[in-house]
């Protein structure tokens, strides 16, 4: 079981974090390699990161990572045709409450090194009592945010 005492405080702390560096994508101190570390990109001189993309795990979910439709349509992940991503962008926190933006692959091959995901239209909240970990990947840009 995770999160019986109904207090997201840890996962919510950490998100909180990225969620005020993704909006203000420029930040002067360092820490080290985790989550909260106190600025996007590689070096706290980055400046050209917006977003921190995470993977979220929920405690029913075996560790495969929770997955969610790349449009908006009243669709299932799993339907056939249907795309879906497991990365994600924090977009706002109210407690135990988080509104996530799914990011997906960017089809562009010619800036997908780079530029490895593009931001949706999709979004959805979480109960973050419903979380018992979230996986940081490396910080990038994406457009259209």
């Amino acid at each position: 079981m995770c999160n019986n005492n109904n207090d997201c405080k840890c996962i919510s702390e950490i998100l909180t974090v990225i969620c005020i560096l993704q909006q203000n994508a420029v930040c002067n101190d360092s820490c080290l390699e985790t989550c909260d570390r106190g600025f996007l990109g590689n070096t706290a001189t980055s400046f050209a990161f917006n977003t921190r993309p995470i993977m979220l795990y929920t405690c029913s979910g075996n560790g495969t990572p929770w997955s969610m439709p790349t449009t908006r349509e009243n669709v299932t992940c799993g339907d056939e045709g249907v795309v879906c991503s497991n990365v994600f962008r924090i977009e706002k926190i109210d407690g135990c409450c988080a509104t996530f933006r799914v990011l997906a692959d960017n089809p562009d091959t010619a800036t997908s090194a780079t530029i490895p995901y593009v931001a949706t239209n999709s979004f959805f909240t979480m109960n973050l009592n419903c979380v018992c970990s979230l996986r940081c990947l490396n910080d990038t840009f994406v457009d259209c945010i």
